[in-house]
């Protein structure tokens, strides 16, 4: 493999700011940040979103689709369909 061509893999702290969650991850990101964590220092990155605030993960997401298309064509004809 040639060596220059490659992204360097590094550990990265990841924080979510939203819910105020650090993940520790394998990472080629490149950023000038860094953040002392459990007695080291590791480039850092802020993120908007993650699994600890994403409404899907974390079981809060809102289902709109209770009176939608669908639902009317089964109420109206559902009976006919076996």
């Amino acid at each position: 493999m040639k060596q220059v061509i490659h992204p360097q893999y590094r550990t990265v702290i990841f924080h979510d700011t939203s819910a105020d969650a650090y993940f520790k991850v394998g990472s080629t990101i490149k950023t000038e940040k860094t953040i002392e964590f459990e007695g080291q220092t590791y480039p850092y990155v802020t993120l908007d979103i993650s699994s600890q605030s994403h409404p899907f993960y974390t079981g809060k997401q809102k289902t709109h689709a209770q009176e939608g298309n669908v639902a009317r064509f089964n109420k109206r004809f559902g009976r006919f369909v076996n």
